[in-house]
């Protein structure tokens, strides 16, 4: 299954994000972080990452008789390659994006339901903004966006740190307008 098929499930989605860091987890920690999802399904989905090369083993121990695996995300697997996404057809792509606004949905109710929860403390936003910006203003936009998280992806878990989930979205709600179609004043 290529990392599209693998990554376009919002369970899957989900389990993906909570590895992120580098950490190492159990199934069972996994099952605490998705608790609406059945511990079978949670199971099913970490093997379907395993064996598309997404998650790894990276350490066993036996506890109480069975085998306890922690896993580890293997980064430059969870990717959609570019070249992938160039061959997506409009379908594919709501279908992508519906996973994960699907996955991100849950991310935020799971945060909501936390014990403790505090959006105003915790510096949650979720604003949008309408911005008018030319291919070359989009370009620098997503430049300068990358250049403020990509280092940031490589932080670890810490005492200090709380992992969050950060979710850049960005498409046209209006097409150029062309000489010919600006209103005259």
């Amino acid at each position: 299954m290529d990392s599209l098929k693998l990554l376009a499930h919002p369970i899957r989605l989900r389990i993906v994000h909570a590895m992120g860091g580098g950490r190492l987890l159990t199934t069972a920690q996994l099952c605490a972080r998705i608790p609406e999802a059945s511990q079978a399904t949670v199971y099913r989905h970490i093997d379907l990452l395993v064996s598309g090369g997404i998650l790894e083993v990276a350490e066993e121990h036996k506890v109480r008789g069975a085998v306890e695996r922690h896993y580890r995300l293997r980064q430059d697997r969870a990717v959609i390659g570019a070249e992938t996404v160039r061959t997506l057809t409009p379908e594919d792509h709501r279908q992508a994006f519906a996973t994960a606004m699907t996955a991100l949905l849950a991310e935020f109710n799971a945060y909501l339901d936390r014990e403790g929860a505090n959006p105003v403390a915790d510096q949650v936003g979720y604003r949008q903004h309408a911005l008018w910006l030319s291919p070359t203003e989009l370009a620098e936009l997503i430049s300068g966006l990358r250049a403020a998280i990509v280092p940031r992806l490589a932080n670890s878990p810490s005492p200090e740190r709380a992992q969050y989930l950060l979710s850049p979205i960005h498409f046209p709600v209006e097409a150029p307008q062309r000489e010919a179609e600006r209103p005259t004043t």
